[in-house]
């Protein structure tokens, strides 16, 4: 299950923004995850249950977002949204389109305690 170690990963971008604002713990970790990225939510926040104990993020919530892919088109140069089964233009319906957005794993926001 490759969720965890991307987990993993999260969580040390986690703990050293969380060291850095000298924050006391992770209320929140919200993850942006396009849906040609490859990573499956549910299992990504299983896995980020098991990857928080014992950090500073052990009682912390994951929040995921779902990014619809989105095609600029090479034809007609709108940028529209497309089916992941699909990467048509839905403009013209052209298929000479190129992904900008869909694939991305992005460590969106970072809710943290600190200290007054």
């Amino acid at each position: 299950m490759h969720e965890l170690s991307l987990c993993q990963n999260l969580i040390d971008q986690v703990t050293e923004l969380a060291r850095k604002h000298q924050a006391r713990s992770v209320a929140s970790v919200t993850v942006q995850i396009g849906q040609l990225a490859g990573v499956e939510p549910q299992l990504l926040e299983t896995a980020f249950t098991i990857a928080r104990a014992g950090t500073v993020a052990d009682l912390a919530e994951m929040v995921t977002e779902v990014v619809a892919p989105r095609v600029l088109c090479n034809v007609c140069g709108s940028e529209s949204e497309a089916m992941p089964s699909s990467l048509l233009c839905s403009v013209c319906g052209g298929n000479d389109t190129r992904l900008i957005r869909g694939d991305e794993l992005i460590l969106a926001r970072v809710e943290m305690v600190v200290d007054d």
